[in-house]
């Protein structure tokens, strides 16, 4: 999404801001002639930076400082309060930065600065330096990496590999926004075209990978020819899961993953008048309200006692299942389809559903095709050390095929969410330049339902406690997950500050 001018609030900060009344950790949103400005103090430094987040335009100044890095409220993205660098997905796009100068207790913003970039690799050990870098993927991981080795001053060859017929996009929007007909498409992609070529990144949509020579160093293609690497990144993604229903070939049946699907669902939704989703998870949920916004009468299908509940837990599943009912959603749960025909679907339990549009959202498996051919260690995912690496040298996995030895759960886990799969492309082209940095965020994700925002930090695939602060039914709330007594995970609805803290608390309490 592109970042809109927020409007100016605040003092005007030229006019300087009295040191006292900015204590130490403290920001503050202003504005310098028609732009809106963050101040934040650190220690007995001051900076300023932009006062919008570049990811979704979050108010910057109801984030949290960590260090010296503020991060976003609305999804965490992170920024240096030093060099208004996005140090941390999702965001991606720098801030402006100004200068600031101490005079008679009072703090002045100047002139306005640009950003510049942090050398962010320490060079390993071993000698030279890659000359070609290949990425398998043009999803969040894939670009994220691409993007981080130009911003890193890498100026070898980068070959971006992609079986999709569009550069990469903002894949939370496919199924938020742009799919409800809020959002344009020119917030879709996540740069415009001109940025691959301007930055000499290779990209090849429609090319399908057919093999990984581990001993050769390169990659078959469908068409017989063969790309050579020095470094090779796997970020194949996933793809959803196919129910092996009669009828789901017909062309009024849909699978949400690319942007072609969305235009194939917005296409077909400019004349359906009811739709059945199956599947109540995240993806399908957001596609039930993204229909209703347009209007659509919906049904969803799916086999649980609640939505969400194996991640979310009871409480949170009766809260999401009502307020999509609020909407005028109809749920058929504990209920699965059978079989599905020109004009409806048919239920396990006897009923059937007329429908002009049917959305399978069941949710996705990881690609790991490629990498079982190729010989590297597999366990539900591909297996990764702390720096991304897979079993064999030099091959980096990110996204939602790496499982990756978390720091924080004290397992090893495979998750399917965007900003990992952005954060753990920019951890892998640090080490493919020869960094040493280990991959220990914190798993992030959001989901929109309606007005509904719900972040999720951590990671709780079982948990024996779950604390409740606030009222779920109010929107005001936070849920902690946790096993034992210390807390794996925190949803929570409209508490960012909350969210953010949780996500810094658990960054300091890795196992």
């Amino acid at each position: 999404m592109s970042a809109a001018q927020s409007e100016t609030t605040g003092p005007d900060l030229t006019l300087g801001v009295a040191t006292d009344i900015l204590a130490d950790g403290k920001m503050l949103a202003g504005h310098v002639g028609e732009n809106a400005v963050l101040l934040a103090r650190r220690g007995n430094e001051f900076f300023a930076i932009g006062a919008v987040c570049t990811h979704y335009n979050g108010p910057l100044a109801e984030g949290l400082m960590v260090d010296d890095t503020v991060r976003c409220p609305r999804h965490h993205a992170c920024f240096s309060l030093r060099t208004g660098e996005a140090v941390r997905a999702p965001a991606l796009r720098p801030l402006a930065c100004w200068s600031t100068e101490l005079r008679n207790d009072k703090v002045f913003v100047r002139e306005k600065a640009p950003p510049t970039p942090s050398a962010r690799v320490t060079p390993a050990p071993a000698p030279g330096s890659p000359r070609k870098i290949v990425i398998i993927g043009g999803g969040a991981a894939g670009f994220a990496a691409a993007e981080m080795l130009r911003r890193q001053r890498y100026q070898d060859g980068i070959v971006m590999l992609s079986d999709d017929d569009a550069p990469p996009v903002d894949r939370p929007n496919l199924s938020k926004d742009y799919l409800a007909g809020s959002a344009p498409e020119e917030w879709v992609p996540l740069r415009e075209d001109s940025f691959y070529t301007e930055h000499g990144i290779d990209l090849r949509l429609k090319t399908t990978v057919t093999d990984i020579d581990v001993r050769a160093r390169e990659v078959a293609l469908g068409d017989g020819s063969k790309v050579a690497y020095d470094r090779l990144l796997l970020a194949t993604g996933a793809e959803p899961v196919r129910l092996p229903l009669p009828g789901m070939d017909l062309p009024h049946v849909h699978t949400l993953r690319t942007l072609g699907d969305c235009r194939a669902i917005i296409a077909r939704a400019a004349t359906t008048r009811r739709a059945v989703v199956m599947g109540a998870s995240f993806i399908g949920l957001e596609v039930a309200a993204a229909l209703r916004t347009r209007g659509i009468e919906v049904h969803v299908v799916a086999p649980d006692k609640r939505p969400m509940e194996r991640v979310l837990g009871p409480q949170m599943g009766d809260f999401v299942r009502s307020l999509h009912e609020e909407h005028g959603v109809i749920f058929h749960l504990e209920d699965t389809a059978t079989a599905i025909d020109a004009r409806q679907v048919t239920l396990k339990s006897g009923g059937t559903i007329s429908a002009d549009l049917v959305v399978a959202g069941v949710g996705v498996r990881p690609r790991l095709a490629l990498a079982e051919k190729a010989g590297l260690a597999i366990d539900r995912g591909v297996t990764v050390n702390e720096y991304l690496e897979t079993s064999a040298p030099g091959i980096f996995a990110a996204g939602d095929i790496a499982r990756w030895p978390d720091p924080h759960s004290g397992a090893a886990i495979r998750v399917e969410h965007w900003v990992v799969a952005q954060r753990q492309g920019q951890t892998a082209a640090l080490n493919m330049l020869g960094g040493r940095e280990r991959f220990d965020a914190v798993p992030f994700f959001w989901s929109q339902h309606y007005d509904v925002p719900i972040n999720y930090v951590g990671h709780a695939e079982t948990w024996d406690e779950l604390a409740i602060d606030g009222d779920i039914a109010t929107r005001d709330c936070v849920l902690r997950y946790k096993r034992n007594g210390r807390v794996l995970a925190v949803a929570s609805i409209y508490r960012d500050a909350d969210s953010l803290m949780a996500e810094a608390a658990m960054e300091r309490e890795a196992v």
